[in-house]
């Protein structure tokens, strides 16, 4: 006959939580790794298109100073030292190679406007651009979706390749402090508090859209209604949450390309 062992106590149980660092040194490592390591994940994913795209991380000991993936490099191949740092003119201030200047415009001004915003995300994914050529938002249509629920914004204008700091600028103000801003005709862009959250907050929007464009075009997509909306956003849709949802992510790129870390 078995016998039904004791629950395991709860402080002997592990749950991993964000990092705590001793010196900015061991911060920047940790957030170039991450850097590198979601650049690799988003190759695999296809959010890659021609040279376009941009993951910046903030460095920790000098916050005007920005961590970027260089111009025309493969996401899939890229490693931790292979980032460049600019400073928040788009000057190359360690790395041998080029950044992408139109991108890091936009990049420049949200980190300026968030200093809360460690890492700021934009690619050009496929249904994140679907999503933008509607002028459209998410709409609460399942859990994962409820978490930008009144958090996302739409900037509701196209002017181009963006290499105007102005226009920077504006894209910042209609970001204000939401998660994420849906580009129209362009794609979205997300932000978090590390690394890990902004680049789960790309992934979970691409896959939103993923499934709203897909339920619409089946039929007619039943919404979640506002009070259920608001308290699943409040579960679920802080960076810290985003943080823990992208951890099996980051363990699967980096036992599978443990290169990404040197």
């Amino acid at each position: 006959m078995s016998v039904i062992p004791d629950p395991v106590p709860l402080d002997r149980l592990h749950f991993a939580m964000p990092p705590v660092h001793a010196t900015a040194e061991e911060e920047r490592v940790h957030r170039k790794q991450r850097l590198a390591g979601a650049l690799r994940l988003f190759g695999r994913l296809g959010y890659e298109e021609g040279v376009s795209g941009h993951i910046t991380a903030r460095d920790p000991e000098l916050p005007d100073c920005f961590w970027v993936n260089p111009f025309g490099a493969p996401f899939a191949e890229t490693t931790a030292s292979d980032l460049i740092l600019v400073n928040g003119d788009g000057q190359v201030l360690h790395g041998g190679r080029h950044i992408n200047q139109a991108a890091f415009t936009v990049h420049a001004q949200v980190h300026r406007a968030r200093p809360d915003a460690v890492a700021v995300v934009h690619t050009h994914s496929l249904h994140g651009r679907a999503l933008a050529a509607l002028g459209e938002l998410l709409d609460p249509l399942t859990q994962e979706a409820c978490a930008f629920y009144q958090d996302h914004v739409l900037y509701d204008a196209y002017t181009g390749v963006t290499v105007n700091p102005e226009e920077g600028r504006r894209i910042a103000v209609a970001l204000g402090t939401s998660k994420a801003i849906v580009l129209r005709n362009h794609g979205p862009l997300t932000v978090g508090a590390s690394v890990d959250a902004a680049a789960w907050w790309f992934i979970a929007l691409e896959r939103c859209a993923r499934i709203q464009l897909t339920a619409r075009a089946a039929g007619k997509p039943v919404l979640i209604d506002h009070h259920d909306a608001v308290a699943t956003r409040e579960q679920l849709g802080n960076d810290l949450v985003a943080w823990i949802n992208y951890q099996p992510l980051w363990r699967r790129i980096s036992r599978a390309e443990p290169e990404l870390l040197s």
